[in-house]
């Protein structure tokens, strides 16, 4: 074997220890979860990282509840995502919905697209359609477990792995915060963990399909979201 081959299969065997290390601070975590802050819930967006912790959850601490939210103008295969979800596994994937009322009176006012005309106009929808019914979801719930990485954006650097998060009055978990993309999409290969088939098709963050769009290579994970706007303003609150 030639030298660069052993050193590539060097890095292949560091690699996999490394995620092996990884997948059990996991564990960790979620037993920990567990065991100081239940009821706990996890907030499962269908991304790469979450389900992620779809599968370690199953396998490992299937007692902590999961919700999705259905903001109404989803993609067609993250819908798909859902069912394969609840074929897949054993677990109960609870669907939020946003109110209608205050759906209709926000295009009634600012359009079905309103939210491209402005920051305040983006973030109004993301609360009528996201925020309010994670509230709902969060209500009687002690922690809140959800799959964010500290590189996915500026405005995720400064997270903890365990918090109190002051906006829900609970803790906020990440098990996942020092994971790489390369350590998620291993681990969904290793255990052939289903995915959004979006993802085949440069879209690493995915959203509502009218404010995601795919990306070039070398462009930031999250770029394709909300794509018209500054990074320090994209996050749904």
């Amino acid at each position: 074997m030639s030298r660069s081959h052993c050193l590539g299969a060097l890095r292949d065997e560091v690699f996999v220890s490394d995620l092996d290390k990884k997948i059990g601070q996991v564990k960790v975590v979620l037993s920990g979860a567990v065991r100081d802050f239940s009821p706990v819930t996890f907030a499962n967006s269908l991304g790469a990282e979450d389900m992620v912790l779809t599968d370690l959850i199953a396998k490992n601490q299937p007692g902590i509840s999961m919700f999705s939210l259905d903001t109404g103008r989803l993609p067609q295969e993250t819908y798909d995502l859902m069912q394969a979800v609840r074929e897949r596994y054993s677990l109960p994937l609870n669907i939020y919905f946003p109110d209608n009322t205050q759906v209709e009176n926000y295009v009634a006012k600012n359009g079905v697209n309103g939210f491209y005309d402005s920051i305040d106009n983006r973030k109004s929808c993301c609360y009528i359609r996201k925020v309010e019914p994670l509230k709902r979801a969060l209500a009687g719930k002690k922690a809140w477990i959800t799959g964010m990485r500290r590189d996915q954006a500026v405005t995720r650097g400064g997270l903890e792995v365990s918090s109190f998060d002051a906006d829900h009055r609970m803790q906020k978990i990440n098990p996942l915060l020092d994971w790489s993309n390369a350590e998620v999409w291993e681990y969904i290969k290793q255990n052939d963990v289903p995915y959004n088939k979006m993802h085949d098709h440069f879209y690493p963050s995915i959203g509502c399909a009218p404010c995601t769009r795919s990306v070039t290579p070398g462009e930031d994970i999250r770029s394709g979201r909300w794509w018209w706007e500054n990074p320090e303003n994209k996050e749904c609150g």
